[in-house]
């Protein structure tokens, strides 16, 4: 059986995306066209459909770390911070933006709150793995250990 751990993370999340897309519950908020997506970044995302990726990068996250709190989610969205002529650092990304990503996978049913964090649910998992098992598809060169 094909898993989330057996294909490209690139492709999973492109094709989680347009899984999350068909998804009622899952919907860009209205500020979600002109937002930063962290304090280290200078413009919003180019993409127009950044929203339901950053929704299946996070299901995708919540699957593998899971339970994971979205302090610990925002350190991986987080990026270096040019300072000027001060030395670069590192900068956690935007709270709210995973916050209501994980709000509205909850809403949906593909996440649920435990002790620690988020974990996925069944039916999360499975909208995983059912993408993966079609990456693997239309990739058969890829080998499963």
């Amino acid at each position: 059986m094909t898993t989330t751990y057996d294909v490209p993370a690139e492709k999973l999340i492109m094709v989680g995306a347009e899984k999350l897309r068909e998804n009622k519950e899952i919907a860009p908020p209205a500020w979600a066209g002109w937002v930063k997506t962290g304090v280290h970044k200078e413009l919003p995302p180019v993409d127009k459909d950044w929203w339901y990726v950053r929704c299946a990068a996070v299901l995708r996250q919540v699957y593998i770390d899971g339970p994971i709190g979205v302090s610990r989610l925002r350190s991986k969205y987080g990026g270096k911070e040019r300072n000027g002529t001060m030395p670069p650092t590192f900068s956690k990304g935007s709270g709210s933006i995973v916050r209501n990503v994980l709000q509205q996978l909850e809403k949906a049913g593909y996440v649920r709150a435990v002790k620690g964090g988020r974990t996925v649910t069944p039916d999360g998992r499975r909208v995983l793995d059912n993408a993966a098992y079609e990456i693997r598809q239309q990739m058969p060169e890829l080998k499963l250990y």
